[in-house]
This record gives C-alpha cells, structure tokens and sequence, in this order.
C-alpha cells in the first residue's frame, strides 16, 4: 500500500486549560493553516476550542 506523505500526525491543545488530547492527521495540501476545532474538553467540562499544535515522534 503507497505511504500518503501528505498526511501529517498534529496535537490538538485546549485552549482554554491547556490539556492536548490524543495525537490525530490531518492532510496539509488540503489545510495548510493551523487547525482550530471546537471539542468537549473533560478537564474543563464543556465545549471549547482546541489549536493544532506538533507532536513529537
């Protein structure tokens, strides 16, 4: 099976508490600006936004 090598492993931080879930892809040809999504975060209970931030490997 052919390696995508447009796909990139990130971290994604609460913004609020500064908690960073579990390590998730996303495709850097189609989004190549940082990633900001709005997720239940459990330290904070309640929805909040999280940035993309890198992980190491």
């Amino acid at each position: 099976m052919a390696k995508n090598e447009n796909r990139q492993f990130i971290g994604l931080k609460c913004s609020r508490c500064g908690k960073q879930i579990r390590p998730t892809t996303k495709n850097k040809k189609n989004t190549p600006d940082k990633l900001e999504i709005k997720k239940y975060c459990s330290t904070c209970h309640q929805v909040t936004v999280f940035k993309e931030t890198k992980i190491g490997k």
